[in-house]
């Protein structure tokens, strides 16, 4: 495809950063006439933000496939603001609070001047490529109807493939960016790095119960916590417990023991379809105050709406922080948790 020259600020952000995020003439002038730049879409729910100032909470360098399941994948240009996330409005109410992506081309430093890089954007992106009404009308696939209830959405999410590249987790050179973006200190790159080590070094069958004793015992020493396991007892072809506090907005609940909720899983670490991480399980015994009822969220794969059959729970604040699977080390995306009320207790 043609390509030209475009002037568009790439600004080499770090976490901690103040930016401002451009107007809507200017970020609509970086668009194609899908509403995108170099394939994220820019969604209406982030029009309203527009001209305001924000901290870059991480730089987004790095993302994680929750659409193919892949692994890691390369993001390029691009950083998640502190506290700006997708409120479904424009995507039929979709209650995943997704973290939003944020081009830099979209950005400006709060305290000037701002390097300006050229980069090559695909040919047609322009204001008279994309309009305001472009960007409602990207919210849903060519031919679809966002008024029925088998409309196929389209967002940053279900269209993570086309934004991003293959990330390979062993590539170094991700690590390093998470150092120098100042995503995470030194030390604790190299603690995830030792983990994620560890758990793939139990991928060899015959040696995984003596590392589990070793690195139980090595954690009583230290003080630290034991193995996260996350998978339960109950067997696949069974039913898994089911529990409705009707828990509300607000209200303060405890997390309960990682053995109550295994309990509860079965041996694939599910309860009634819904998957208990393992990077939830450093939550277990904590208190926390609960952020909404989840029963609708847009399918990643399929980009139509789900409606849970058993609705469930966003604490507040919680939400993944890339440490624990090998394949998604230190990811900045900052995916909400989903908890089944049966995990949880009223505190």
């Amino acid at each position: 495809m043609p390509t030209r020259e475009t002037a568009v600020s790439r600004l080499g952000l770090k976490a901690g950063e103040w930016v401002i995020i451009r107007s809507q003439e200017e970020i609509l002038a970086t668009l194609d006439s899908r509403s995108r730049l170099e394939g994220m879409p820019f969604q209406p729910e982030m029009l309203a933000y527009c001209g305001q100032r924000f901290r870059v909470g991480k730089v987004a360098h790095k993302t994680c496939d929750t659409v193919h399941k892949t692994g890691s994948r390369r993001v390029a240009n691009a950083v998640h603001l502190e506290g700006l996330r997708c409120d479904g409005s424009a995507h039929g109410g979709c209650q995943a609070r997704c973290l939003l992506f944020w081009k830099e081309a979209w950005l400006r430093r709060a305290h000037p001047p701002s390097k300006m890089i050229p980069m090559r954007l695909s040919a047609g992106a322009g204001s008279a490529a994309c309009r305001e009404a472009t960007v409602w009308a990207s919210t849903v696939a060519p031919g679809s109807d966002p008024a029925q209830a088998d409309a196929i959405w389209v967002c940053q999410t279900t269209a993570l493939p086309e934004m991003t590249r293959p990330l390979k987790w062993w590539d170094a050179r991700q690590y390093l960016m998470d150092v120098l973006t100042g995503n995470h200190p030194p030390g604790k790159v190299l603690k995830m790095l030792a983990f994620g080590t560890f758990r793939n070094l139990l991928r060899i069958k015959s040696a995984e119960p003596f590392l589990l004793r070793a690195y139980d015992g090595l954690q009583r020493l230290r003080g630290g916590r034991p193995y996260p396991h996350a998978k339960g007892i109950l067997p696949l072809d069974g039913p898994t417990p089911h529990l409705d506090l009707g828990l509300r907005p607000g209200e303060l609940v405890q997390v309960k023991s990682a053995e109550e909720i295994r309990s509860t899983l079965n041996v694939q670490g599910r309860n009634r379809g819904m998957w208990f991480d393992q990077e939830m399980v450093k939550h277990c015994g904590r208190k926390y105050t609960v952020e909404m009822r989840v029963d609708r969220i847009i399918d990643e794969v399929t980009g139509k709406m789900l409606t849970m059959k058993y609705p469930c729970i966003q604490l507040r604040g919680v939400t993944c922080a890339g440490e624990c699977t090998a394949d998604r080390l230190g990811c900045p995306r900052g995916i909400n948790a989903y908890w089944r009320e049966i995990w949880l207790q009223r505190a």
